[in-house]
């Protein structure tokens, strides 16, 4: 097992294939956002990835309450900065293996990468081609850190 960690100087160029390659396979991953006051919210999230940034539309699941005033989302105008955590689990732990990434999000309601998430969402999940997750809010994730871990 080996720790990579990747700085700044860009994810997509520095990003291993393998780890890559576990972001893109997995079906969910953990979104830890603080509020301003550092108070931690961590949640399972859908998302997408386009070789650059993560993606994760506000979706039409049941919530208890509206798009702004979703903890997640409160927290990310709040405090931009965010974690996302994408791991395997095997009862063989040899084959354990993580991507922890670290990030700027911002909310997105439309433009270019926005469009371009629905559809990449769209494809990985079939049931978001029900949902109007193109009326809806959608976090973008820009990596600034990404450390791995395991057997990717």
């Amino acid at each position: 097992m080996r720790l990579e960690a990747i700085g700044n100087r860009g994810f997509h160029s520095r990003l291993t294939p393998l780890a890559s390659r576990l972001i893109r396979s997995a079906r969910v991953a953990r979104l830890a956002t603080a509020d301003r006051k550092g108070r931690p919210h961590v949640i399972p999230i859908c998302f997408a990835f386009d070789g650059k940034a993560l993606y994760s539309p506000v979706d039409e699941k049941p919530k208890r309450s509206p798009p702004l005033r979703l903890k997640r989302v409160r927290n990310i105008l709040e405090n931009p900065h965010v974690a996302v955590v994408v791991d395997r689990y095997d009862e063989n732990w040899k084959r354990l293996a993580y991507v922890l990434i670290r990030g700027r999000a911002r909310l997105l309601t439309g433009g270019e990468n926005y469009r371009r998430a629905v559809l990449l969402l769209r494809k990985k999940y079939p049931q978001y081609r029900r949902m109007a997750i193109e009326e809806r809010p959608m976090i973008r994730i820009m990596p600034t850190r990404v450390t791995s871990w395991g057997k990717l």
